[in-house]
């Protein structure tokens, strides 16, 4: 044994033929990654691989599912939290281990199976070649965590790749399967995964007899780019309008940064180069944006984790039905379906069952034209939805999904009708936007097996479903609603009862901010275009359009009712004036925007001038308000309810307040969420901040334990 670590293991793998195995194998932990260990122990074998005379080549391999992860997040926050200069020399120190490794004088193949991602993907690119298995993928997704490449992944990758290739890679942060990784240069063999060894191997081998220059290809890596100026400037340019047209800068700065760094060390040599790439990552990893989208990754694992505690006690499913043929019933049908999990969608009109089976149908087609779908998987899944109108094959049914009209009358009887015909261990969940769960329950015999799960629209692209327990529900009916949300590739976050839950609890003072400001005069236009440009995906005006006003309108009645302190104004906003002259959004082509098909068949929204003058009817003032106040009152009206949310034990913290948030409504993700965007303004600061417009109302402001947390200099991260 040349080098035996916990994580590391590297022996002879031939000893006849010089050759070598460098083996990444965590024996305490599922997966490989570049945690303190791994990295103490990477230097450490490198330096037992100096020592030897003996080796005529080296091939990397994973004991594991997963080649290499990447670095470990968690361990590296700590060093985030330093200064500057302190992270440069920390990165410019594992950078020479790197370089050590790659100078070996031997040849080196990387044997990729499944994921080399981050750290993982740039200790490939150290390797002179690299062979994958067809599960393998590979990639740079850094820039997700608002930094990037820090272990030569900009250096090499622009020499192997080329400038246009690593640009892309490291600003789309994408995962590359084997077929595009082999095209763009990532790696320089794809094999079936069982001769992924020998074929690692067998490429050393020929590199031992002379049979490839694997020196030239070293070489290659450590020279400058080799394109003259003007090549290098146009592929710059080209690389640059592509991504700056897709990612705002100031949004995410670590894709700019990437871009400077590159273009700085494309004529520099190897060691020179990473000083730059060094500098650059440490700027990046300075940022607000990285903070924000480092503890975003975190509060994911996090509610990852709650999920996977929560679902220990769950029933085993073996089929679900959905009540309600609707867009949303069939958009639940198909988002089962579509994981393996056999449905039935009930309702009482025939033509709904169609509405149905056409949206889950629609949903299918689009991943066949994309290529995610074959034709005969498409029917397979489609088989696995079965519709009815009555309740015949219910009696072995092990959860049933409500999804009928938003009124609790209407709900009440269905749930009350369906659990006198399923077996008594069956769960009923409830998929309302605002009905109180302990409220319905009241119709139930067995108010325990019922919990609320909230489906966002649409049901195939929202990834957040809330689960809700009711002043009654059981622990077993919470666990088993999120093992369904999980098994139907969602991710739940559990929460408890109240009006509007947490994600519309918080969403309709946002709204009622934005009425507020229409009230004042303030064009809708301009609010929509300055809270795109905070980094929301829709302004308000848009975001109601898309929701639907009537939808709007029912919402805003329910939490009035619920909240009437500071949900409930005391004048006609808006959006209900809008709505009472039938302008419902896109639902019937007017909403505050007109709406044209575009050629792709998707909605497009124009200026709509009699918006304009049906507004004058609830305006009291003609007032002009800077970019910042519009922020400032619809984020604090936002951000407030979201932590009272927290006093009121709705939600269990504030990771999962911010994934919700972020989920559920298209929150900024580089800010983090409501809780970290307080974190990062200062919670005295935004104290102060909601006295300012604390005489606009209650939702203005500022929560007791904001108070208490400024008092006592605490922060929720």
């Amino acid at each position: 044994m040349i080098f035996q670590g916990n994580k590391i293991q590297v022996d002879f793998l031939d000893q006849a033929a010089g050759i070598v195995e460098f083996r990444y194998d965590a024996k305490d932990g599922s997966v490989n990654k570049f945690d303190q260990q791994t990295s103490t122990e990477y230097e450490q074998a490198v330096s037992a691989l100096e020592a030897r005379d003996d080796i005529k080549g080296l091939v990397v391999t994973s004991g594991k599912s997963v080649f290499i992860a990447g670095a470990d997040i968690t361990e590296f926050v700590e060093y985030f939290q330093r200064s500057q200069q302190e992270l440069e020399s920390w990165l410019y120190e594992f950078n020479q281990v790197f370089n050590r490794f790659e100078d070996l004088p031997f040849p080196k193949v990387a044997a990729i199976n499944g994921a080399a991602l981050g750290g993982g993907c740039e200790m490939t690119l150290v390797c002179e070649y690299r062979v994958m298995g067809t599960s393998g993928q590979i990639g740079l997704p850094e820039t997700k965590l608002g930094i990037f490449p820090g272990w030569g992944g900009t250096i090499r990758g622009s020499r192997l790749l080329g400038i246009d290739n690593i640009l892309e890679a490291v600003a789309t942060a994408k995962f590359y399967k084997p077929d595009e990784a082999l095209k763009v240069g990532f790696v320089d063999a794809v094999v079936a995964d069982e001769a992924l060894l020998d074929s690692a191997v067998d490429l050393i081998k020929k590199c031992i007899k002379g049979e490839l220059d694997w020196q030239a290809r070293r070489q290659e890596k450590l020279e400058p780019v080799k394109l003259n100026q003007l090549e290098q400037a146009m592929a710059f340019n080209s690389g640059k309008g592509m991504i700056f047209a897709k990612a705002n800068p100031k949004q995410y700065p670590a894709i700019a940064l990437a871009v400077e760094a590159i273009e700085k060390h494309a004529n520099l040599q190897r060691d020179e180069a990473v000083k730059v790439e060094v500098a650059g990552f440490a700027k990046a990893a300075k940022t607000p944006q990285a903070a924000a989208l480092v503890g975003l990754f975190l509060n994911d694992q996090l509610v990852k984790k709650l999920a996977k505690e929560h679902s220990k006690e769950a029933h085993d499913i073996r089929e679900a039905a959905v009540l309600g043929a609707g867009i949303m019933g069939g958009g639940i049908a198909y988002q089962a379906a579509s994981k393996g999990l056999p449905i039935i969608m009930k309702d009482i009109k025939s033509e709904q069952l169609e509405l149905g089976m056409s949206e889950a149908t629609k949903l299918l087609s689009k991943q066949v034209e994309r290529g995610k779908f074959t034709p005969a998987k498409m029917g397979e899944t489609l088989s696995r939805i079965r519709p009815t109108l009555n309740y015949g094959d219910f009696g072995e049914t092990d959860i049933v999904i409500e999804a009928v009209v938003e009124n609790p009358k209407v709900k009440e009887a269905v749930l009350a009708e369906v659990e006198s015909l399923v077996k008594e261990d069956a769960i009923l969940a409830s998929n309302t936007s605002t009905i109180s769960i302990t409220r319905l329950a009241k119709a139930l015999k067995r108010p325990e097996n019922f919990v609320g799960m909230h489906f966002f629209n649409p049901v195939h692209r929202m990834p957040l479903v809330e689960v809700i327990r009711g002043e009654k529900t059981s622990e077993k009916a919470i666990a088993t609603t999120v093992a369904l949300a999980q098994k139907m590739g969602k991710t739940p976050i559990v929460v408890n009862d109240c009006p509007g839950f947490l994600v519309n609890r918080v969403l309709f003072p946002y709204f009622g901010a934005f009425d507020l400001l229409l009230k004042e005069g303030v064009d809708f236009v301009q609010i929509d275009k300055v809270m795109e440009r905070f980094g929301w995906p829709m302004g308000p005006a848009y975001l109601i359009d898309v929701v639907g006003l009537d939808t709007g309108v029912h919402g805003a009645e329910v939490m009035a009712e619920g909240f009437p302190d500071r949900m409930k104004p005391d004048y006609k906003g808006g959006i209900k004036h809008l709505f009472e002259n039938n302008r419902l959004g896109q639902k019937n082509g007017v909403g505050f925007y007109k709406y044209e098909m575009d050629k792709k068949g998707k909605p497009k929204k124009l200026a709509d001038e009699a918006t304009y003058e049906l507004l004058k009817a609830v305006q009291t003032d003609s007032r002009q308000v800077d970019d910042q106040e519009i922020i400032d009152r619809m984020m604090i009206a936002f951000c407030n309810e979201t932590v009272r949310c927290l006093e009121d034990n709705i939600v269990a913290s504030a990771g999962e307040a911010d994934m919700a948030m972020i989920m559920g409504v298209g929150f900024p993700p580089f800010r983090g969420g409501p809780c970290r965007y307080i974190d990062q303004i200062g919670v005295a600061n935004y104290v102060e901040l909601c006295n300012k417009y604390a005489h606009l109302g209650k939702a203005y402001e500022a929560p007791a334990k904001l108070v208490t947390m400024a008092a006592n200099g605490e922060t929720f991260y």
